[in-house]
């Protein structure tokens, strides 16, 4: 059903009423009454506004004490952004047909709505805290790797190479059009990331990046192998993390999940989780025990040769988001920290493992 139950879409958190968040919980716990709510901002997200929300009952009512709703972002050149990349869509489509079939941690969707023609969405959500968020400018240590790299394969095995989810129209774009949009915007956008950054940008990202965009078409007709659900944006900030260890609690921020390579997420993780000395130590071993665990699962056939040539190919993946999501929603500090880091380490990565030669 592509339409949820519930009170009705809603575009700012002031919107939010005892009366409405009781009717977005209803369908999932039972006739409840809402008497009293707290809203306070929560996340750094850039493509989508969030709130936690502590929820007070009626007596004889029960219900979770928080949740979190993500909205549309209050950012223009965001919700157009969304809107055209259909990223709200894909986000709650997500929640609504793909996360119980799947095997990766998320957090539970109470309600989950959208009008596709405007992105207008809401998604009313389990409150994960006390979970701590990953912190992509600062990395992660190695147990983070392998959990996080571990919860991959829930994502990427159970619906491995299954031609049904062709079916589901905002995760299989039209592949002639994803190419022709891709190679009309992206050439653009670089050269708009470098003049922007041309003060603060690694050699490396000049160097990767001429490479890559030199060569776009080509990288976009070489073969990518078989495909399954990808969350397309797999890094620290997008993982909570249990409070006292490495558990992954909840895998969050599904707006660019898509049909691809599992590859593509395993390389953006490693490629920018670790930093680049971490990286070098420890990458084959972390690549080879995801791969063990996939080929484990029922259905999943990849060699280590083809997994190996994949991860390599993968590591564009992190420039070519670096480059565009810079360019592409609102811009902030943080934001620009991010993603200097993030074309660095990834670019750093594609050079380290020959990811040039591949282009041609």
């Amino acid at each position: 059903m592509d339409t949820a139950a519930g009170p009705g879409l809603i575009d700012t958190a002031t919107e939010i009423t005892p009366a409405w968040l009781g009717a977005a919980l209803a369908p999932s716990l039972g006739a409840i009454e809402v008497a009293g709510i707290e809203v306070a901002s929560v996340g750094t997200g850039q493509m989508g506004d969030s709130v936690r929300v502590a929820v007070r009952y009626a007596p004889g009512d029960d219900g979770p004490a928080s949740v979190v709703v993500k909205l549309p972002a209050a950012d223009a050149t965001s919700r157009t952004t969304a809107l055209v990349l259909r990223s709200y869509e894909k986000e709650v489509r997500f929640y609504q047909h793909l996360a119980p079939e799947l095997a990766v941690t998320t957090p539970r969707a109470y309600h989950a709505d959208i009008d596709p023609a405007t992105a207008r969405f809401v998604l009313v959500m389990e409150d994960l805290a006390p979970a701590r968020v990953g912190d992509q400018l600062a990395g992660c240590p190695v147990d983070e790797a392998v959990a996080a790299l571990d919860e991959l394969v829930g994502l990427h095995a159970p619906r491995w190479d299954d031609p049904s989810l062709r079916e589901h129209d905002w995760l299989a774009l039209d592949d002639d059009g994803r190419r022709a949009f891709t190679l009309g915007i992206l050439p653009g956008l670089w050269q708009g990331f470098t003049e922007r950054y041309a003060a603060v940008l690694d050699p490396d990202v000049l160097t990767a990046g001429g490479a890559l965009f030199g060569s776009l078409e080509s990288f976009l007709d070489a073969p990518r192998g078989r495909a399954t659900v990808v969350h397309g944006d797999y890094r620290l900030d997008n993982l909570l993390f249990a409070a006292d260890g490495p558990t992954v609690r909840g895998v969050v921020d599904w707006q660019t999940c898509t049909l691809g390579s599992a590859l593509d997420d395993v390389a953006y993780f490693v490629g920018a989780g670790l930093l680049p000395e971490v990286r070098r130590e420890h990458e084959d071993a972390l690549v080879r025990r995801y791969h063990e665990r996939l080929v484990a699962q029922p259905g999943v056939d990849l060699s280590w040769d083809d997994c190996w040539l994949a991860y390599r190919r993968g590591t564009w993946a992190g420039l070519i988001m670096a480059v565009g999501a810079s360019m592409l929603v609102e811009r902030t500090d943080r934001g620009d920290a991010m993603f200097m880091a993030m074309a660095s380490r990834h670019s750093r990565h594609a050079l380290d493992l020959d990811a040039p030669a591949l282009l041609g």
